[in-house]
């Protein structure tokens, strides 16, 4: 696989899951993408640092690890061989679970066919696992959501950013038609994955609530994503708006 049929596939996937933001504005295109936000987790092939290899064959290139603690995240920043957009990839720490919820989500990737554990698209191939129960999903839910939607989504995009800048626009008009269209931005940085750092304005649009098929057959509206808008505080500065995105104080050294 080259990185083009990744990012096509990793964008289709994204579209898929979200038709009423992908393909519903004509900025909204994935060669104009800021930064592609994944989530993963820390078991067996899907975590970051197997990833980060095939990533690497792509032509990416990490620049940092920052730990979002309160999230249970960390997550490596990677700078793409172009002028594309950056990945951050965000690793769920399953470790910051109690151990019932944690038993279930890794129940859940057990199920895995080893077919599954294979190959250089596995951000962009869906849940590898089965559908969890309504209830299951509830309870991780309740004890941290990035793990109920790790649980449903698998790894995966979980949402797209849009630098207002490179768009050649400023964020309060983006952000107005985006209400236009009833998507209502969020300030609140519990909305997003991660804290943003107050270098960037940013406006965070949850998706539409998808219907989807829970293991015994009942459907339910679960919210799966989102887009971003970003526009950098200060004018003038070099560093790409992905660059900035993370919070100083969560930047980490790991040996």
């Amino acid at each position: 696989m080259q990185r083009e049929e990744f990012l096509q596939q990793l964008w289709l996937d994204y579209v898929h899951m979200h038709p009423e933001l992908g393909g519903k504005y004509a900025w909204a295109q994935s060669k104009d993408a800021e930064y592609f936000a994944i989530l993963t987790l820390n078991i067996g092939p899907f975590g970051a640092d197997t990833l980060q290899r095939s990533l690497t064959r792509f032509g990416y290139r990490s620049t940092g690890r920052f730990a979002i603690v309160d999230r249970g995240l960390l997550v490596t920043l990677l700078a793409p061989p172009d002028d594309g957009a950056w990945l951050l990839l965000g690793e769920f720490q399953t470790g910051s679970l109690m151990q019932q919820p944690r038993r279930q989500l890794q129940t859940l990737v057990d199920q895995t066919q080893p077919r599954d554990f294979r190959g250089q698209n596995l951000l962009c191939r869906g849940r590898p696992w089965p559908m969890p129960d309504w209830t299951t999903y509830e309870n991780l839910r309740a004890e941290h959501p990035l793990a109920a939607w790790l649980a449903i989504m698998g790894p995966r995009m979980h949402h797209v950013g849009f630098d207002c800048e490179r768009l050649g626009s400023d964020l309060t008009s983006l952000d107005h038609s985006m209400q236009q269209a009833g998507l209502l931005g969020s300030i609140d940085p519990l909305q997003d994955i991660f804290p943003v750092s107050p270098l960037l304005q940013y406006r965070f649009y949850p998706a539409c609530a998808q219907r989807l098929p829970f293991a015994q057959g009942d459907e339910h509206r679960v919210i799966t994503g989102g887009i971003a808008l970003v526009q950098k505080s200060l004018a003038g500065t070099q560093e790409r708006a992905a660059e900035l995105l993370l919070p100083h104080h969560t930047r980490c050294e790991i040996a």
